[in-house]
Order: structure tokens, then C-alpha cells, then sequence
């Protein structure tokens, strides 16, 4: 199987290779197919937005737009699951404040899953946080290029292109998913209220290993999804969910492995070295003040 070589697997939710009109309307129109806030895309800049869904690593699709989770609002039900009794009524809010005991934001959860009685009164709640990547390199070129003239590159090779782009699991973790845990989690878990976690499998295996639990013992559910093919584009599909408790969770995903000592001992020598062979230079001023 050849290497694919174009780096979007969607633009504003079709392949790059379907030519359909309906797939033609939405890159038109910018139109978003997961159900955002508003008809349109808003990704990056509202005027002139990033369509990107997914992008393309190891020949898979990797989801790089939270609302691309949105498809069919199935990551709702996979939460639900675990948050509430198979009978309860529940409902989905979306971006909804959390602050902590001064007042101060602790940022926005994403979708907040509700479950109510008969008169419409809460009685329980979870947070369901959603996961996409971060991309190193330039995803902009290829897309503004892209779109330009669909049908003529709807199968670009781009690899020779500087910049290729490609998932950024490491700081995917360490500067979105290790922040939210920690603020918005760790107040949610003092309530004793459960977390649900949508991400793809990919982004998942390279996280630290997790040490897994019974459902009925989780404070956190994984909920892991991969991009399947359908028709002439993909499909959200849920392929595992990973029950652990949540200080642990956190522990592994926050704590560094540790490198050799020695190696950073070496560096420390090296610039030593550097420093001492090179004195200070001190620069003699003959006359430090004007002469009348």
C-alpha cells in the first residue's frame, strides 16, 4: 500500500477527494458537518477559518478539530453511559463556566451532561472533556493551497513541502490535557462528580501508561475513537473505553520520567568548560568623562 502523501484527510468534513456537490457546498460556504456553535466553521479565525478536521499520520486520520467529536453527538451517549443509571433522563450543556472558591475561572467544560427528574430538577451532573491534538509544522500552506482548486489537488503530494504537519501528541498532553485534569478535574473530583474523556486512540497510546480500574470504581472514563472509513470519507467510531480513578491518572500524566543524571551532569561540564575558557573581557576607559 503506497504512502499516502496528501496531509488533510478532511476539509469541512469531506475527504479532499470527494467532488460531490454536497462536499463542494460545504467548502464553499465553510460550512462545519459536526455540529458547531454556529452553521459555519469557526476554527482559527471566524472570517477566513482553518477547515481542517483531521490530517493524515502513519496513513490514518488523526482529529485535530474538538468539534469534529461532535459527529452524531455519540460522545454523549458513550458518556451518559458511564455517568448515569441506564433509566435517568439526562441532557447536554455546552461550554459551561467553572470557578473555584474566589470566584476565578477555571475554565469552560466543554459539555456538561445533566440528568433531571420529572419536574426538571438536577439531580446529578459529569463533565465531558474533549481532546484533539496540536499540530507541529504548517498546516495553513497545504490547506490554502488545497483549496485554491480542490478537484486539480485533491490528491497533492506535499512531502516535499517544508513544514510537513503532523500530530503533537507530546504537548497535546503536557499543555492542554495535564492543565485540565489538574484545574477543571481536580474541582470536579473534590465533588465526588465523574469525568468523561474523549480522544483518539492514537493520543491515547502515547500517554503513560494508566493504571485501569472497575467501572464501578472509575473516576475518569476514556473514552477512545478512531476515524473509520465511510462512504467516500470517515466515520466516528468509539473502539475502547479505559475506567481509572483520578489521582492516579493524574500523577502519571503529570509526572516526568526522569533522564539520567549523568547526562545532565555532562551538560552542567560542558557549559562550564565553555564559561571558564572564555574570561570575561574588561574594557580599560582612559578618560571616562568629556574633557573641557
Amino acid at each position: 500500500m503506497s504512502k499516502i502523501k496528501h496531509p488533510l484527510a478532511e476539509i469541512f468534513g469531506f475527504a479532499p477527494t470527494d467532488q460531490s456537490d454536497e462536499a463542494f457546498r460545504y467548502r464553499a460556504k465553510r460550512l462545519c458537518p459536526f455540529n458547531n456553535k454556529v452553521p459555519n466553521c469557526t476554527k482559527d479565525k471566524a472570517k477566513d477559518p482553518l477547515g481542517v478536521c483531521s490530517i493524515y499520520f502513519d496513513d490514518k486520520p488523526v482529529i485535530t478539530c474538538p468539534t469534529r467529536f461532535r459527529e452524531r453527538w455519540i460522545i454523549t451517549d458513550d458518556a451518559a453511559e458511564f455517568f448515569f443509571p441506564k433509566e435517568s433522563k439526562w441532557t447536554s450543556l455546552t461550554e459551561v463556566r467553572l470557578s473555584d472558591e474566589d470566584g476565578k475561572s477555571a475554565g469552560n467544560i466543554d459539555i456538561v451532561l445533566v440528568s433531571y427528574d420529572k419536574n426538571g430538577k438536577v439531580c446529578d451532573f459529569g463533565a465531558l472533556e474533549i481532546q484533539a491534538v496540536y499540530i507541529s509544522g504548517n498546516i495553513r500552506e497545504p490547506f490554502a493551497s488545497y483549496m485554491k482548486d480542490p478537484k486539480a489537488r485533491a490528491n497533492m503530494d506535499w512531502t516535499n513541502e517544508p513544514n510537513f504537519p503532523r500530530p503533537d501528541y507530546l504537548s497535546s498532553s503536557r499543555k492542554r490535557l495535564a492543565p485540565q485534569l489538574l484545574f477543571k478535574g481536580g474541582i470536579l473530583n473534590s465533588w465526588n462528580k465523574k469525568i468523561a474523556v474523549a480522544l483518539n486512540r492514537s493520543f491515547f497510546n502515547t500517554l503513560p501508561h494508566l493504571h485501569r480500574v472497575a467501572k464501578n470504581k472509575a473516576d475518569i472514563a476514556w473514552l477512545l475513537y478512531d476515524l473509520v472509513p465511510h462512504k467516500n470519507s470517515y466515520r466516528l467510531k468509539k473502539v475502547d473505553t479505559i475506567y481509572t480513578e483520578f489521582s492516579p491518572a493524574l500523577i502519571s500524566i503529570t509526572t516526568s520520567k526522569p533522564g539520567h543524571i549523568n547526562d545532565f551532569i555532562k551538560i552542567l561540564q560542558d557549559k562550564l568548560d565553555q564559561q571558564l575558557e572564555t574570561p570575561p573581557r574588561n574594557q580599560t576607559i582612559d578618560t571616562p568623562f568629556c574633557r573641557r
